[in-house]
């Protein structure tokens, strides 16, 4: 019970009990009381309220708050590993179902100070940030060259083609990624591919994939020249992919300039110039489908030829190896090879990490192995957290350009 309410009280107890009235007693002189001190019972308890508000304060202020000596719980903001059964969802993801967010780091916030849950005297919430260690989500690698480079090109329909230099050095030596095997530890490398399309994909793949990881650009990008130039900046090499007929084009939209195994060559070739000129930079070449394309030996034949004459390499991509195409290349002369696994055949995180462990086990065998996948938030996710400790697992993460040079060098 507060104080108001014993004053409140204590004058009820003490008030006189009233007589009943009885008859009509004649009129006496009032009588006066005799002067003395009023008191107020509202103020006499916000007196003792305040006495001992007072009394409270200078205790605290003489013998020092307990409570006072730090935070009763530090919250950590910095990163740590989800629960294997939590679920987890990228920012590409989100842009996938529509999720529109904003991002902040501790730059953006006021700043602030103090215990963790304790409230001030206004009110406001205090709080103790800790911050933790900067962690980086890749490791840094060295910038390549900006493109083109000079002796490498010759005017395109679209920009500058590719060709081999006045003193034989190609495009493929030059816009690879330079690396060192080391001994006794197999190569795995890894094409992420469908880039240039959605820009929050290829921004996360460029920022976020280490930068051995090879990155796969579709022609028709908006503005291709600029995703190369900035995915070679951050050290990762770059190839080019080709549309080519599938074997069911209205299922599989592969784009004006596609490759036909039908069109004469000359149409092919004039097409294959149009692919050629949209950027610089790319040290090989793709196939996007193609399926049908790959069994025409007439129409693979020209285009094999003018890769070769450019300087290139063919990377191929679930069109099988022993294709007519494959067969023409090696007959031009063409360096080229296949990827051992499709990743994401299946878009789910377990069935892309089984895939990565096959690769493993290809490359422990075979000294070397490629996989291939798209720019799937899963896939980049899987992919990114596969490569970031390859390593310490006795494997080396190599560019698709040096798994390539390997295996033509033991032909």
């Amino acid at each position: 019970m507060t104080a108001p309410a014993n004053w409140a009280m204590f004058s009820f107890m003490i008030r006189p009990r009233m007589k009943p009235q009885g008859p009509a007693r004649a009129a006496s002189p009032p009588r006066t009381k005799p002067r003395g001190l009023q008191i107020n019972h509202r103020l006499a308890a916000l007196a003792v309220v305040g006495l001992v508000g007072l009394g409270a304060f200078g205790a605290i202020q003489v013998f020092g708050d307990p409570g006072a000596a730090g935070p009763r719980r530090v919250v950590s903001l910095a990163p740590s590993d989800a629960s294997a059964s939590a679920p987890t969802i990228s920012f590409g993801e989100a842009a996938d179902v529509g999720l529109d967010y904003e991002q902040f780091d501790l730059s953006d916030l006021p700043p602030v100070s103090g215990e963790i849950g304790e409230i001030n005297t206004d009110g406001q919430l205090r709080v103790a940030v800790v911050e933790a260690p900067e962690t980086s989500s890749r490791p840094a690698g060295p910038p390549l060259p900006r493109a083109p480079l000079a002796g490498l090109t010759e005017p395109g329909p679209n920009g500058p083609l590719p060709i081999v230099a006045a003193n034989g050095r190609t495009p493929a030596q030059a816009y690879a990624r330079p690396f060192t095997p080391q001994a006794n530890r197999p190569m795995v490398a890894i094409v992420i591919g469908g880039l240039g399309f959605n820009a929050r994909a290829t921004a996360q793949a460029i920022d976020e994939l280490p930068p051995e990881i090879t990155l796969s650009f579709v022609p028709y990008a908006a503005d291709l020249q600029g995703w190369i130039d900035r995915a070679r900046a951050r050290g990762h090499e770059v190839i080019l992919e080709l549309p080519m007929e599938p074997f069911d084009p209205d299922a599989d939209d592969t784009g004006p300039q596609t490759l036909l195994s039908s069109a004469p060559a000359q149409q092919n070739l004039q097409r294959l110039e149009q692919l050629l000129s949209k950027g610089s930079g790319y040290f090989g070449v793709t196939n996007y489908q193609g399926a049908r394309f790959a069994t025409s030996a007439q129409a693979s034949q020209p285009v094999v030829q003018a890769l070769r004459r450019r300087g290139l390499v063919f990377v191929s991509s679930g069109i099988g190896q022993r294709t007519a195409l494959s067969v023409e290349a090696q007959r031009a002369g063409l360096t080229m090879t296949a990827a051992d696994r499709i990743v994401d055949a299946r878009r789910e995180a377990d069935a892309i990490d089984e895939q990565l462990l096959n690769l493993e086990a290809l490359a422990l065998q075979n000294q070397s192995a490629i996989g291939a996948g798209f720019a799937y938030p899963v896939t980049m996710e899987q992919v990114g957290r596969w490569a970031r400790d390859i390593n310490t697992r006795g494997y080396q993460l190599a560019p698709v350009s040096a798994v390539l040079n390997a295996r033509a060098a033991r032909r």
